[in-house]
């Protein structure tokens, strides 16, 4: 793998991590709308962290979750419901961004920043074992 996506796979696990670290500090001092879209881009950001390991890329976040669902999930790489739930985050924050009159429940929003956690330690740990791989 060239070092240019090494390095940008590193630079995304680190985007990810700081973006969820922005995600727990808006949960008390931000709307829950905002703390969503946080925690979306957080995985997101993990996401493309291992598609680069495996040389794939989108401009679309649908693109990003089908070539999720498809070089990884299906692959069996991490458990089907770290597919399903990346997939309810993007519909999520499409909705706190885009649809009117849409409400999050406190406790909801804070247990998918659990889960979120969860997520992105999967993420990094399967993306930090590609990278070492095919170096």
């Amino acid at each position: 793998m060239k070092q240019e996506f090494i390095d940008l796979a590193r630079y995304r696990l680190e985007k990810a991590r700081n973006t969820l670290s922005d995600a727990k500090k808006y949960i008390n001092n931000a709307t829950l709308e905002s703390t969503v879209n946080r925690i979306y881009y957080a995985m997101f950001y993990a996401v493309n962290a291992l598609l680069i390991t495996k040389g794939l890329a989108s401009s679309k976040h649908s693109g990003v979750l089908g070539l999720f669902n498809r070089e990884v999930i299906k692959k069996g790489l991490i458990e089907r419901r770290f597919g399903k739930f990346y997939s309810d985050m993007l519909n999520n924050r499409q909705e706190g961004d885009y649809k009117d009159f849409v409400k999050f429940e406190r406790e909801d929003v804070e247990e998918w920043l659990k889960k979120a956690e969860e997520f992105i330690a999967k993420i990094e740990e399967i993306t930090l074992k590609m990278i070492e791989e095919r170096k």
